[in-house]
């Protein structure tokens, strides 16, 4: 059974740094690229960060040079670390395991705030 779990969000000032945590089961998560999803108010699921199973990392543009996504294969997690939000960031954000077979799994999410 695949299980996504996030945490880490919370409520933020503009500027400020959160690191998003999300621990995976149910795959074999070194070999899988893993990706970080955001949703905000009223605004379409989006990419923002992918790392591949060579630790390869691509981002979204409106993240590059401010988020970092890495993972720990030995801990099944991979993680978003967040530098100068700003209320733009404001979101759920979700995890996903990119493999077409996982596709379709989603955690909870975590709901990231930033105030100005």
């Amino acid at each position: 059974q695949v299980q996504l779990v996030e945490s880490g969000g919370g409520l933020v000032q503009a500027g400020g740094s959160l690191r998003l945590s999300c621990k995976a089961s149910g795959i074999y998560f070194s070999i899988n690229p893993m990706g970080w999803y955001r949703q905000g108010p009223g605004k379409q699921r989006e990419l923002v960060a992918r790392i591949g199973r060579t630790r390869s990392t691509n981002y979204a543009d409106s993240v590059k040079g401010r988020f970092t996504i890495s993972r720990d294969n030995a801990k099944n997690t991979v993680y978003l670390q967040m530098n100068s939000l700003t209320p733009d960031d404001t979101a759920v954000y979700y995890c996903n395991a990119l493999a077409p077979q996982y596709s379709g799994y989603w955690g909870q999410g975590t709901q990231v705030t930033v105030s100005s």
